[in-house]
């Protein structure tokens, strides 16, 4: 957290916090959302100042309740995830590169749920892969240590009942990781994140 962010925070303690004005997409974009947008249930307007956005990556973090925010002096901006509190694409050098613009590090978890999207963590770290990325992993994907076709992984997406034998897999620095099924609306649940953060009761 930045030193004047602190110095905020310790003058004025007790400012109300801020909620559904800040969103972050499933491509990394961070969004901001007037009134329309809020209540439309749009995704509001795609941030591009590059200081603005610095700022928000050097102050975001979580709270204890899973809700994700941008500390902006001594106001708790929290922030609608469309996704996955983080973002993550490939990277030639570092592998795996999140939104931020900090590596991930080795996976040590991989889901898939049944619209594609493909979540990883590392760590305390949890993200989804940018669609426009997904034909880059394909290749790492394997079915029974094979190479997995595009119809095989679509039936293993959309399946209730799998066969035990089909063991999905994902290759990370020579690693295979277990690619397990998450229905897409238990994903916030499921790895304990606040997609649409509310003022506590």
């Amino acid at each position: 957290m930045d030193d004047i962010v602190k110095q905020a925070l310790a003058k004025w303690p007790n400012v109300p916090h801020c909620y559904g004005w800040l969103g972050l997409d499933a491509r990394g974009n961070w969004r901001m959302r007037d009134e329309r947008a809020q209540q439309l249930k749009l995704p509001g307007d795609k941030l591009a100042h590059e200081a603005l956005i610095a700022f928000i990556v050097r102050n975001y973090a979580a709270d204890d309740r899973g809700c994700w925010y941008f500390q902006n002096g001594p106001q708790r901006v929290y922030v609608n995830l469309e996704a996955t509190p983080y973002i993550v694409r490939t990277d030639p050098s570092c592998g795996w590169l999140l939104h931020t613009g900090t590596a991930m590090g080795g996976i040590d978890k991989a889901v898939l749920t049944e619209t594609g999207a493909l979540v990883l963590r590392s760590g305390e770290i949890v993200a989804q892969l940018d669609d426009r990325d997904f034909a880059q992993v394909l290749p790492l994907l394997r079915m029974n240590d094979e190479p997995v076709a595009d119809e095989t992984l679509l039936e293993w997406m959309e399946s209730e009942a799998r066969s035990l034998a089909s063991t999905l897999t994902l290759t990370d620095h020579e690693r295979q990781i277990p690619v397990h099924r998450v229905a897409a609306a238990q994903l916030a649940g499921h790895f304990g994140f606040v997609s649409e953060p509310s003022a506590p009761a």
